[in-house]
């Protein structure tokens, strides 16, 4: 984890990039070193962050992207682009960082941030701590008081082993350290040692002397032997069940890293995390069978009694933990002891068990035994704190046992609420995540088989399992099941089958048939009741259908699609159509009719999923392609943590791919495939794929002259997709429409919004001719030339001719016309109309210029052309050699005539053309 650097030393000016409140709340905040980028609010702040080479991942909880288009447009130095992607439950925002920046992040004032720093600054705090450090040493009234000055703001922790208080900072100097001439009053002694990256000092004290620190800007302060007093904030202490093995983090804001130093009059180890000021500490030490936890007067330290013991900071949070877990007490030690009532259900063998006994009502009906387990569970409750839980637990175990699921959800929520340490109880964990998974809360479930409590036991192996064969994760369910094996036959008839069914799913989603085949036929011998027997049988014929007796598959699915079970019929009918359809004795509108309906008759599954996924096929084959997409997307982003759901996604974006990139769409009308595109404008993909889509669009526009639409297609992808590059080349093109359109204002809007440095000499080149003609089509001729300057390639010359021509500089627009031909009369084929034109104002030019030598040449090179020409009397005239001049008015009537844009216009729509033909011909 990186961490951010004294980012208190510079003021940084705060853009809020998301309405205050949102879930995902973005801010930004600038200075002259560096950029920091914040992500608070209800989700954001819980933001997970990582470094991959050059990119920055930011990955938030939520699978609704956050609105990134402020970041995107104007991304800060040191950013070359930001873009978002959907990951399983969650998106990722990407941060590609420019050549030679560099990141930190962290957490800290409850959000999650990347600071940025630009090619050229440096990442590590200014003005780097001194080689050399002065220490000034006082004593005063018995007080001794030291002053650290770094000159910078530096990390730092003070704490108390035994006989010794150490002050250890994040850096590396030598102490420059006078003692003072009345001694060191209540210390007996300062040694100081000074290692690669930091500086530790041991300074022996009475142990009645507790030591307070505080910083200023650069300084560190520490007082020995004055009044006692608290650091300035505490650090605390959670246990956590939730990040894997059970473990315990400690809050230390501005936390830095972690150091282990020796301790040369014990030989052991200590661990030391350094934070920034101001100070936070630990009052108190805590010993723990794992570790001892020494006071502090900042920072945290301690000392390993376990050799695997590891520490980690985490943002503004240090993660403590053994790869097994450590060695907590239990959440239920401190309180009270309750006998245990002899007609209670008793807990398991294993937390994660369910005891067929649970459901047992004994002498009473039903009612009365839940009335009775509930008035307990009050009684209990109303004790108040450090109340046993025992009765509680016990409403639980027969709400589980009974199939009252979420009725033991919330027994379980209200006893963790009640009290937080219930959190780490294995058998609360075991009881809640059975009920959520009997329910299909498959996400909220796996939290708490994961959860530390649980770590290693064989009975939330086998939910883990269960869970992951639900979820289509085959091999985890593989794993997990063979983990639990040896508890599966604690659990009640009707579980062992569930569960053998799941295996056998799962069996089948890694090719293991033989496998597969033992599971469903020991399920079929454990089988409680006809609806049990259906699922088991559903299994059995994708068994069949696998090994090829497509027709005895097809049989049971036909038999299980008639049963009153919708969650078992509507698979089943899906299976049926797709065989049909597969064999032919079903047409696709026939298998659509059928499907049509499963949509809707069972939802929030992986069932809804493939229904949508086969259905979505079937419109693709036929060509429907709105249907198409329209299916796919209405599932949105629902069950995201389902494989299945993965799998639909990129279902609608390879279909949206065929359409736009690959040609389907093709044989739709212009106007159509423009609609269908803009309908569905989210599922265009990032970067040169989703540039080529649009620009191919708007080549079809520009074919049937809707130049208007094929611009605002261009400008939408300029406006709300790149930068860079790519942005100033696709603006030039909607430049180049919009001129086409005889817009000169608006392609001026296009060239100068996406104006660039660091632009290819070519697209430069063409910018500037498009820019010169948009002002020279609003009069604004010298403007026009200034912005051409010198620049003599073939597109400035042609705008530089009618520049000119429009100014009457007959002989200067003549002279370049000419020249644009350049060999062009050798070569003996038929005139373009853009060539006649040049041809044509060139000879006119000459004429109103009485350059007869000129117009004699120009006559001599191209009069041969005349008679194949388009317009051949316009030709003959401007070419005919004049020895008096006297016919100029017939010259100046066919210069107010003869008009250069047509041509233009027919060049740019070819050149239009070869640029979206060429990503076509690399993909060939």
């Amino acid at each position: 984890m990186l961490t951010a650097g004294a980012v208190a030393a510079a003021p940084l000016d705060g853009l809020a990039l998301a309405a205050p409140g949102d879930p995902i709340d973005i801010r930004l905040g600038v200075n002259e070193r560096f950029a920091r980028v914040e992500f608070a609010g209800p989700i954001g702040s819980r933001a997970r962050i990582r470094r991959e080479g050059n990119t920055v991942v930011v990955r938030v909880g939520s699978t609704a992207a956050p609105d990134v288009a402020l970041l995107r447009v104007n991304p800060p130095r040191g950013v070359a682009s930001v873009e978002t992607r959907a990951v399983q439950s969650a998106t990722e925002i990407v941060l590609t960082l420019a050549d030679g920046a560099d990141a930190r992040f962290g957490q800290a004032d409850g959000a999650a941030y990347v600071n940025i720093f630009p090619p050229g600054q440096s990442a590590e705090a200014p003005g780097a701590p001194a080689e050399t450090v002065a220490v000034g040493a006082e004593v005063h009234g018995g007080v001794l008081t030291l002053d650290f000055d770094w000159r910078t703001p530096t990390p730092a922790a003070v704490f108390r082993r035994g006989d010794a208080v150490w002050v250890v900072f994040d850096a590396s100097a030598r102490l420059d350290l006078e003692t003072p001439p009345d001694g060191l009053g209540p210390a007996s002694g300062i040694r100081w040692v000074r290692g690669g990256d930091f500086t530790a000092v041991r300074i022996a004290v009475r142990e009645d002397v507790a030591p307070v620190a505080r910083s200023e800007g650069g300084r560190w302060i520490v007082t020995l032997g004055g009044e006692p007093a608290a650091p300035e904030a505490a650090v605390t202490l959670a246990r956590d069940d939730d990040s894997g093995p059970t473990g315990m983090t400690a809050a230390v804001p501005g936390a830095t890293r972690v150091l282990w130093i020796q301790d040369p009059t014990i030989g052991d180890r200590i661990g030391v995390v350094t934070a920034r000021g101001p100070s936070k500490g630990l009052e108190h030490a805590r010993r723990l069978v794992d570790l001892t936890l020494l006071p502090t007067a900042q920072g945290l330290a301690l000392i390993a009694s376990a050799e695997d013991l590891r520490v980690a900071v985490d943002g503004d949070l240090v993660r403590i933990g053994r790869p097994g877990g450590l060695h907590l007490s239990a959440p239920t030690d401190g309180l009270q002891q309750a006998a245990h009532a002899p007609e209670a259900p008793r807990a398991a063998r294993l937390p994660a068990l369910i005891d067929a006994e649970w459901a047992d009502l004994g002498q009473a009906d039903f009612g009365a035994r839940y009335r009775q387990l509930q008035t307990s569970a009050a009684e209990e409750m109303a004790q108040g704190s450090g109340a046993p839980v025992e009765a509680r637990l016990a409403l639980a175990r027969f709400l589980v046992g009974s199939g009252l699921h979420y009725e033991a959800i919330g027994v379980i929520n209200a006893l963790v609420q009640d009290d937080e340490r219930m959190g780490g109880l294995a058998e609360a964990r075991g009881l809640r995540g059975a009920a959520r998974a009997a329910i299909g809360r498959l996400s909220e479930a796996q939290a708490d088989f994961a959860s530390g409590p649980l770590t290693g036991d064989t009975s939330a192996a086998v939910w883990r399992g269960y869970i992951a064969s639900r979820q289509g994760e085959w091999e985890v369910a593989r794993r997990a099941f063979s983990e639990g094996a040896r508890a599966v036959d604690g659990f009640p008839a009707e579980w062992r089958t569930r569960f053998a069914v799941a295996h056998a799913e799962a069996a089948l989603g890694v090719g293991d048939r033989d496998g597969a085949r033992a599971l469903i036929d020991y399920a079929l011998n454990h089988a409680n009741g006809p609806r049990q027997l259906l699922e088991v049988r559903l299994v059995q014929a994708r068994l069949l259908e696998e090994s090829g007796d497509a027709a005895r598959a097809q049989a049971v699915y036909q038999a299980i699609a008639r049963a009153p079970f919708e969650d078992l019929a509507v698979p089943a009918s899906l299976h049926a159509t797709r065989l049909g359809l597969a064999a032919g004795s079903l047409t696709p509108a026939e298998a659509v009719r059928r499907m049509e309906p499963l949509r809707w008759r069972w939802r929030g599954d992986a069932a809804e999923l493939q229904v949508i996924r086969t259905l979505g096929g079937v419109y693709l084959s036929q060509g429907r392609y709105r249907e198409a997409l329209e299916v796919l997307r209405g599932a949105g982003t629902r069950m995201p943590d389902l494989p299945q759901a993965a799998e639909l996604q990129a279902d609608l974006s390879n279909a949206f791919r065929a359409l736009f990139l690959e040609g389907a769409a093709d044989g739709l009308q212009p106007i159509q495939a423009v609609a269908l595109f803009e309908d569905f404008r989210e599922l265009t993909p990032p970067g040169a794929e989703g540039d080529d889509m649009v620009r191919r669009l708007s080549r079809r526009l520009v074919d049937l002259d809707l130049l208007d639409r094929a611009a605002a297609l261009l400008e939408y992808q300029v406006e709300h997709r790149l930068d860079g590059v790519a942005k100033a080349s696709v603006a030039t093109d909607a430049a180049a429409i919009r001129l086409m359109n005889r817009e000169p204002q608006k392609a001026l809007e296009n060239l100068w919004g996406s104006r660039s440095t660091l632009l290819p000499t070519a697209l430069q080149a063409e910018r500037r001719a498009l820019e010169a003609r948009a002002l020279m089509m609003l009069g604004r001729y010298d403007h026009a030339l200034e912005v051409l300057a010198s620049d003599a390639s073939p597109a400035a010359q042609a705008v530089r001719a009618d520049i000119l021509w429009r100014q009457q500089d007959w002989a200067g627009a003549a002279a370049l016309y000419e020249a644009g031909l350049g060999a062009r009369w050798e070569n003996e084929t038929r005139l373009s109309a853009a060539e006649e034109t040049q041809v044509t104002r060139a000879g006119i030019g000459y004429s109103l210029a009485r350059e007869a030598a000129a117009l004699a040449r120009l006559n001599q090179r191209y009069g041969r052309f005349i008679e194949e020409a388009r317009s051949p009397a316009a030709m003959r005239l401007a070419l005919a050699p004049r020895e008096d001049f006297s016919g100029l008015r017939d010259a100046e009537r066919l210069a107010q005539s003869v008009d250069t844009f047509t041509g233009w216009v027919s060049q740019a729509r070819a050149r239009f053309r070869e640029r979206t033909e060429e990503p076509r011909a690399e993909a060939a």
